[in-house]
């Protein structure tokens, strides 16, 4: 019997564990020591944002920016349904309604065209999600924004290292949101990221990751004590977990590269499927260079995707699919949403599914997944 293929296996540097000895020697475990310091330091250097604070994950880094953004009941922000829950969580947890617009056939991605005319007099911020590391169309969204004086948060967690006209995603908007989830390209288990692009939100963004506090000006020697002076909670990630993210950082060129090879290799082996239309492969606008998150394939219909899926499994081959768009969700419906209001991420959401993609899969391992994708659908 073959071995199983999986979807996703954490890739690991080797320098892990001895950045984490390093930290149990000098015993300084909790946050902002030394190398959470330094990927906040490395990601500014690289990406040229104005200020990086690490937090647990991207989820809280998400909550971090919607408490900035003064987000409170009655308002509304402006999103795709075709997300991870956390993106609209953010905003609803303090009161606000999500307004969902639909995805472009192209990447999949928020519709520039359609965000104006979702547009009220209670938005308050447009978050377009970059999916699959591939960038929203930026400067028509950050022009919008500019003309209705509307907050941009960009949510990177599928888009760290990749670029929108050599701007790095997570650095054009107001504030954006990284992922180091171990399903991302870079990995720390659970961590995350807030980009702060607009210097004016740097004092409140450190008072709420530090509980409240204005312990970060205390910690620089800008005030003699420090104490409660807002509202926040704990957003610092532990310094265990930057430690192994450290690792990931030094190899990003490296880890980039393989990706590209996974990528590149699967997209070649079904051209050929493209060409017969058997299913439709992930697009790049010119513009955009993706950092190779994931690889994605678009079937005909939702059967044959279902199909497809229990036929890789029977043959040891995990694929999977994502997302139940959030408008159809339980949740979707308490604001009013119904299937069929976003025709374009229904039917597109129905019909894509991800193959296994992971740093150290082998061309024999890619072969067999094209092989027996190949299979099912000239058999159909």
């Amino acid at each position: 019997m073959a071995q199983e293929i999986p979807f996703n296996r954490p890739f690991i540097t080797g320098k892990e564990i001895e950045y984490i000895a390093r930290i149990i020697a000098d015993r300084k475990l909790s946050a902002d020591g030394f190398y959470t310091t330094g990927c906040a330091r490395l990601l500014q250097d690289r990406f040229d944002i104005k200020k990086v604070l690490m937090t647990p994950s991207c989820t809280g880094a998400l909550e971090m920016a919607a408490v900035l953004s003064g987000i409170g009941p009655g308002d509304e922000v402006i999103l795709p349904s075709f997300t991870f829950s956390s993106t609209a969580n953010a905003f609803v947890r303090l009161g606000a309604s999500p307004v969902f617009v639909d995805i472009r056939p192209d990447t999949l991605n928020l519709d520039e065209s359609l965000i104006e005319g979702a547009i009220t007099a209670r938005t308050r911020a447009i978050v377009p999600v970059h999916y699959n590391g591939v960038s929203c169309e930026m400067n028509a969204i950050s022009d919008l924004a500019g003309r209705h004086g509307l907050m941009v948060i960009e949510d990177a967690a599928q888009g760290v290292n990749a670029f929108y006209h050599r701007r790095a995603l997570g650095s054009i908007g107001d504030l954006g949101a990284y992922s180091f989830h171990d399903t991302k390209n870079y990995v720390a288990g659970e961590c995350g990221a807030l980009c702060i692009n607009n210097p004016e939100l740097l004092e409140r963004a450190e008072i709420i990751r530090e509980k409240g506090t204005n312990r970060s000006k205390f910690v620089r020697g800008e005030v003699d004590k420090y104490t409660w002076v807002q509202i926040g909670s704990s957003y610092l990630p532990s310094e265990i977990v930057c430690a192994f993210l450290y690792a990931q950082l030094e190899m990003m060129d490296a880890i980039s590269e393989r990706r590209r090879q996974i990528h590149d290799f699967y997209y070649t082996g079904l051209s050929s499927l493209a060409d017969e239309h058997l299913l439709g492969l992930p697009v790049t606008p010119e513009g955009c260079s993706t950092n190779y998150h994931l690889f994605y394939i678009l079937l005909p219909d939702r059967d044959t995707r279902n199909g497809l899926l229990a036929y890789l499994k029977d043959n040891r081959i995990r694929a999977t699919f994502h997302y139940v768009p959030l408008h159809s969700s339980p949740m979707g419906r308490k604001f009013g949403y119904k299937e069929s209001d976003l025709p374009l991420t229904e039917d597109l959401s129905a019909r894509l599914l991800r193959l296994p993609f992971f740093n150290d899969i082998t061309e024999p391992e890619q072969s067999r997944v094209v092989d027996q994708i190949t299979a099912f659908l000239r058999s159909r």
